[in-house]
């Protein structure tokens, strides 16, 4: 069986930022890379979002960008401008076409369905795919969205809804999501924080209908497509292994707060490419200790106080756009994480120390 110098295990958005940025940093001229991904075929499954805090590689795959936006809770609602950092949706599948085509120009890599299929006992690997134990109590964000498109102009495109919390809870935090494209088009979605320990939160459907007709009173529409996910609140299990850096989810890139991704996983992409030749022993990349500090609090006053969050985050939301996307977004400093923590019911936060 054939041996390859680099083995990326799954094919998705950390395993493909990783080969694009070895790529075009001819990380790759002389040596070979496998990337383990069993699916068939790449088409559009995903739509990944965030505020451009950073450069990225992929301005070119962004469907729109925004530069205002709105939480909402009962009976209020925030308008919020960030002009500084803009909100940018990236297409998924625009994503895969870019990254496979410039793949497919070095023959020094390679696509597998199985790690079988090759030998690799002497390769480093990155790996990309989650060790995820099931436990009942674990925190999940799990969502389901459709795009929309309408006969008529609908949409105000110029302003997003990032949160709104005036729908039924259930005893856990819910919200919807709303990306208008146009003024015909919107991503709209249903996003809850809760465990997944029963299908009661899943009747995606009947919600996303609910909130369309009851909610944004629109009743001539049609679904051009759907997507559904989870995104583990909680760090994956891993051990450490001689030869083996996870990446992306697995690799701790998810904020634990927001769920974001994308941009952790640039970062992460850049910092492996600029260490690929000592790479075994060079120093392990994480989000800081503080926002793991942070998320861990927040978290637990999430999992006790679920009835406090829509107001919680609606209040985070005072401070300056500026700060809360810096400190959504991993790039606050000291002076901006108190400017949010005195924004919090003290009380509450200093408890969940003690939990």
């Amino acid at each position: 069986m054939k041996e390859f110098d680099y083995i990326i295990i799954g094919g998705g958005c950390a395993g493909l930022s990783l080969a694009y940025e070895l790529e075009i940093n001819e990380k790759l001229k002389d040596k070979t890379l496998a990337i383990i991904e069993p699916r068939t075929e790449y088409k559009k499954d995903k739509t990944w979002s965030f505020w451009k805090v950073t450069n990225h590689n992929f301005d070119d795959c962004v469907k729109k960008s925004w530069e205002n936006f709105t939480v909402n809770i009962s009976k209020n609602t925030k308008y919020i401008q960030c002009t500084s950092y803009p909100y940018q949706s990236v297409d998924s599948g625009l994503f895969y076409e870019k990254i496979n085509n410039k793949l497919k120009e070095n023959k020094n890599i390679s696509f597998f369905k199985n790690i079988s299929e090759i030998n690799s006992k002497n390769s480093f690997v990155f790996n990309s795919v989650p060790s995820i134990k099931k436990d009942h109590r674990n925190l999940w964000q799990h969502f389901c969205g459709v795009e929309i498109e309408t006969q008529n102009n609908f949409f105000d495109d110029e302003i997003f809804n990032l949160m709104d919390f005036d729908c039924d809870q259930r005893e856990s935090v819910h919200f919807f999501y709303t990306l208008p494209y146009s003024k015909t088009s919107a991503l709209i979605e249903t996003t809850w924080l809760s465990k997944m320990n029963d299908g009661s939160k899943k009747d995606y459907d009947a919600q996303i209908k609910d909130y369309i007709e009851n909610h944004l009173n629109l009743k001539n529409y049609k679904i051009i497509y759907k997507e559904e996910g989870a995104i583990p609140l909680f760090y994956p299990s891993h051990k450490i292994e001689k030869n083996k850096i996870n990446i992306g989810t697995a690799g701790g890139m998810t904020r634990l707060s927001t769920g974001y991704t994308f941009l952790n996983i640039q970062e992460h992409s850049k910092y492996i490419c600029k260490n690929i030749e000592n790479i075994s022993k060079t120093k392990k990349f994480e989000i800081s200790k503080k926002y793991q500090f942070l998320d861990d609090i927040f978290l637990r006053v999430l999992e006790k106080h679920p009835e406090m969050m829509p107001d919680i985050f609606f209040k985070m939301f005072k401070s300056s756009p500026k700060t809360v996307i810096k400190f959504l977004s991993n790039k606050s400093n000291f002076f901006e994480d108190l400017s949010i923590i005195f924004k919090m019911p003290k009380i509450t936060f200093i408890k969940a120390l003690f939990y």
